[in-house]
């Protein structure tokens, strides 16, 4: 057989392969597809389900008046506070100055937080002073700066974004710090050999090796800086939305508070998803782990 007919052989039985693959691959990847929609569908009703249940429950005990209304408002009464605050703009202006608020406060956290972590893990002498007193820190309730605060800089915007800081770099300083000791010296090692030293070794090999712990050491932080904010806005005479819960405290109104509630536990849940669900499935799909489910 010549030379030419070997190579039209092998043309066509290559070309009969990546059919064959092709039509293999086609009803896997609808599979994949059918099986993720019915997977997003089943949660979905479940989640439908459980929610309206609970409504129920919520309506139920209401119409029952186990308790005054005014000590447990019917869900309608909530939703006409919630409506009443959104109409003259008090609770819109109240989610704008504490997500300001939150946003400064966070941003300062991580980058402090990252540099210090960074050097607690590469230094023996911090690690062995400094990184246990972080971790006893971390212990520490937030609101227990909250008197500090206020005799360092009083009743001031400062104050508040002191409590939000000492509420968030802890829990990001320990992660950076675990995810630089959990990643294998020979990434290092690669990189230095590959003749990465300094500001580029950090930020092209140790810092993206260290991106599982650092996202996990994020979404804590941001969950205890969202509880140290709202917390300091509780005690300090200052809008926001945990001044707008103390208003509804003071007159009385359980439906504001319990409205100013469900706005707390929306904002967390959306920041949660649209942001740190979003990173971990980015890592998850660069790094070929198994997605949550």
């Amino acid at each position: 057989m010549s030379v030419a007919n070997h190579s039209d052989l092998s043309t066509a039985v290559e070309s009969r392969a990546i059919g064959v693959r092709t039509d293999h691959a086609a009803p896997t990847r609808l599979q994949n597809r059918r099986t993720t929609g019915r997977g997003i569908l089943r949660r979905i009703t479940n989640q439908v389900i459980f929610y309206s249940v609970l409504l129920g429950l919520w309506a139920l005990l209401a119409k029952l008046r186990i308790w005054p209304p005014y000590l447990f408002p019917a869900p309608w009464a909530v939703a006409s506070a919630l409506w009443a605050g959104l109409q003259d703009h008090s609770f819109l202006i109240g989610i704008a100055v504490t997500m300001k608020r939150m946003l400064i406060g966070y941003s300062l956290s991580v980058v402090l937080g990252m540099i210090l972590g960074l050097a607690v893990a590469s230094n023996k002498f911090l690690e062995e002073t400094l990184g246990a007193l972080l971790v006893s820190l971390q212990s520490l309730p937030s609101i227990c700066w909250v008197p500090l605060a206020i005799l360092w800089f009083g009743l001031t915007e400062k104050a508040i974004l002191f409590v939000l800081l000492m509420g968030c770099i802890l829990s990001v300083t320990i992660a950076m710090e675990d995810g630089r000791k959990q990643m294998p010296k020979i990434y290092t090692m690669a990189g230095r050999n590959l003749g990465a030293s300094g500001f580029r070794l950090f930020w092209y090999v140790m810092l993206p090796a260290s991106l599982p712990y650092i996202v996990s050491g994020l979404k804590q932080g941001w969950a205890f800086g969202w509880r140290s904010l709202i917390q300091a806005e509780m005690i300090f005479l200052t809008i926001g939305l945990g001044q707008l819960l103390m208003m509804g405290r003071d007159l009385n109104d359980m439906s504001q508070v319990i409205a100013v509630m469900l706005m707390i536990i929306a904002l967390g849940y959306l920041v949660n998803r649209l942001v740190f669900r979003t990173m971990e499935r980015t890592l998850q799909s660069r790094w070929g782990l198994a997605p949550n489910a």
